[in-house]
């Protein structure tokens, strides 16, 4: 029994050694730069061993002498491939190893063929790509490019930004990039204000109550002043200058030639009527709370409207971070104690303990009391009488 053991292990171990040798020649035949003469060698060494062991085996040579014998005549042959063998792991940390590299996209041919001015071509270079990559972004935003900006096909663009943002594993982040650009080219290319509020209003509806909604809707607040833009450009007329002053250089006065300033109370009913139709319009209602603050002196309302803003899910740190300091320069301007400052400033470092904008927080409420102190007093602002219902705030206007 322990015979028939012996020859089934002998045997297994044999073939587990004829195998790990023929996966090793595989694998080094599959490497090599000249499979024929690694072939040629193989062909030489296996009988060349074989013939020195039958020797050995009837004439009665030594072990050692014959691998001293074996050695000199083999080594000229294998030792760069064993020296290859033993240094490849350590040179792999440095060049990668022998891994291929991870199949890309190549975008070259297509941009040269596009500063070419081959449009068509460069289109047919980038299908190839996208082809075998049809997920690739870089590629599909380069074929939308040229579809919209040098084949001036806008319908064309959108549809090939639309196949890729319909898909449901397609990044939100690229999903919201594509359609931001598309909007940009259907004011620019197309001057339509109504098909760009129509893309970003596709980003709110499927990113709800995220910040690329939050930047949306954004851009759609500020839609109003591209419409102004392109209907100005389309409807142009003559504009007629007012003749210059003669000899400005001999006047007593130059103070009446200073444009006048924008009225902050016209400007202020203008904020509020746009946010009535763009509450989110973060760049507006900033600056109607610098002008209740500063003008109005009304830092309640300007706090109203911060705390709107710093209360807003989703935007960024660095936003929430600014308009906590503006809060605080206001409440400083305005005449606020020290520990309603020390408050404000505060929240920053409780929001973003880890984060370097608490730093700077921290950095200013070191020195918070000699900028209290640094802030020079201003006799109050007589408001005189007003029209109370100025509309200052939203439905039912608040009195002053």
């Amino acid at each position: 029994m322990s015979r028939i053991f012996d020859i089934v292990l002998g045997t297994t171990v044999l073939a587990a050694s004829i195998g790990l040798v023929a996966w090793a020649l595989y694998h080094m035949l599959k490497r090599s730069d000249d499979p024929m003469k690694l072939l040629f060698k193989w062909a030489f060494t296996i009988p060349f061993v074989i013939f020195c062991i039958w020797t050995a085996g009837h004439i009665g040579v030594a072990g050692p002498f014959l691998i001293v014998f074996m050695a000199v005549v083999l080594s000229p042959m294998w030792a760069p491939h064993i020296g290859e063998l033993l240094a490849k792991p350590l040179a792999g940390l440095y060049d990668g190893g022998t891994e291929p590299p991870d199949p890309k996209p190549l975008y070259s041919t297509a941009m040269t063929k596009r500063k070419l001015n081959k449009p068509l071509e460069a289109v047919v270079e980038i299908r190839k790509q996208l082809a075998k990559f049809p997920n690739d972004y870089e590629g599909v935003a380069l074929l939308a490019s040229i579809q919209a900006e040098d084949m001036k096909d806008l319908p064309g663009a959108e549809i090939t930004f639309n196949h890729f943002c319909d898909r449901k594993d397609a990044p939100p982040l690229q999903v919201a990039a594509a359609l931001t650009q598309l909007a940009d080219w259907h004011l620019k290319i197309a001057q339509d204000a109504d098909s760009a509020r129509a893309v970003l209003e596709k980003i709110i509806a499927r990113f709800p109550g995220t910040a690329l909604a939050a930047q949306a809707a954004q851009r759609i607040a500020h839609l109003g002043g591209a419409e102004k833009i392109l209907s100005a450009a389309h409807d142009r007329q003559a504009m007629f200058l007012p003749e210059g002053v003669n000899n400005i250089g001999l006047l007593d006065s130059t103070e009446f030639l200073r444009p006048t300033e924008t009225d902050p109370e016209k400007l202020a009913a203008e904020y509020v009527k746009h946010l009535e139709q763009h509450p989110q319009d973060t760049e507006a209602r900033e600056e109607l709370a610098i002008i209740y603050a500063r003008h109005y002196q009304r830092l309640d309302l300007a706090a109203l409207e911060l705390e709107q803003l710093i209360n807003e899910p989703n935007q960024p740190v660095k936003r929430v971070a600014h308009w906590l300091n503006l809060l605080a320069d206001l409440q400083i301007h305005g005449g606020a104690d020290y520990d309603t400052v020390r408050g404000t400033l505060e929240q920053i470092v409780e929001r973003f303990p880890d984060l370097p904008v608490a730093e700077i927080a921290q950095s200013r409420l070191g020195r918070l009391k000699l900028e209290i102190k640094g802030q020079k007093e201003t006799p109050g602002k007589k408001l005189g009488v007003y029209e109370q219902n100025i509309g200052l705030k939203y439905g039912s206007p608040r009195q002053l």
